[in-house]
């Protein structure tokens, strides 16, 4: 790993072909990202201004970051269209490597590429790795001493930085005791999963199951499976009951 870190940031020059597509332009290309991490769970795409392929016009704002300094916003033009504070970049960084690039809001782009593969939600992490391996361990789920599931067949997703995840057929978990949600969350690496509540003894346990309908292809091995929070309920495997594990859902 090639990374500068200063106080709370780390950057990393990235080896992908990243692309952006906005009303069906591409407004940038380029074979030399920076990967810089601003949060400690996935990096941000930092692009030389010379692979932008649109007008960024400073609309006068600015943000100021303890780290990274003082940035110009941007608005983005494209073809008519102008994209309120769609960029910002950085003139005099303390961090030299990022002065002449620029940061796209996620979100002000239609589509993000990496090569010529889709990349859904935020930038992947090349240090976080998914494997997702079939299992015969006997998996038990309670809460409040009421037995959820009971599984020989579990999934079991191993991703970097976080407790296993045991993924369970529907037949394997009592689904009179869940109910659909309304809560989505996104994962570039699985999808988007949805949610149940857990009702036990008249208590409502909120969000504590999750599953994803349509997963990534990466991720197509727990397609309609289920699996719950440890950090939340009492988890028994091979009749030893487990502790609850400290992760950023505790």
């Amino acid at each position: 790993m090639n990374s500068t870190q200063r106080g709370r940031i780390t950057t990393e020059p990235g080896r992908k072909r990243i692309r952006a597509l906005l009303n069906g332009q591409y407004i940038l290309d380029t074979t030399r990202p920076l990967l810089v991490w601003e949060v400690p769970y996935y990096p941000a795409y930092y692009i030389p201004r010379e692979d932008v392929a649109v007008e960024l016009i400073p609309n006068g704002e600015t943000t100021h970051s303890p780290s990274r300094g003082d940035a110009t916003v941007f608005d983005v033009k494209v073809g008519e269209e102008l994209v309120s504070a769609g960029a910002y970049g950085y003139l005099d960084s303390p961090l030299a490597e990022l002065n002449g690039l620029v940061r796209f809001d996620w979100n002000a782009v239609d589509q993000w590429f990496e090569e010529d593969e889709p990349v859904y939600f935020h930038p992947r992490n090349p240090y976080t790795r998914i494997d997702i391996l079939s299992s015969s361990r006997h998996i038990q789920v309670e809460i409040d001493g009421v037995l959820l599931a009971d599984s020989h067949q579990p999934r079991i997703l191993y991703e970097t930085g976080l407790p296993p995840r045991y993924y369970l057929p529907q037949t394997d978990v009592r689904m009179d005791l869940l109910a659909p949600s309304a809560t989505h969350t996104d994962c570039p690496y699985k999808g988007t999963a949805s949610y149940f509540d857990v009702e036990v003894g008249g208590k409502l346990y909120a969000d504590h199951v999750w599953w994803y309908p349509t997963p990534l292809p990466e991720s197509q091995k727990i397609i309609g499976l289920l699996s719950f929070y440890d950090e939340k309920v009492d988890v028994i495997i091979d009749g030893v009951r487990q502790e609850r594990p400290k992760s950023i859902f505790s």
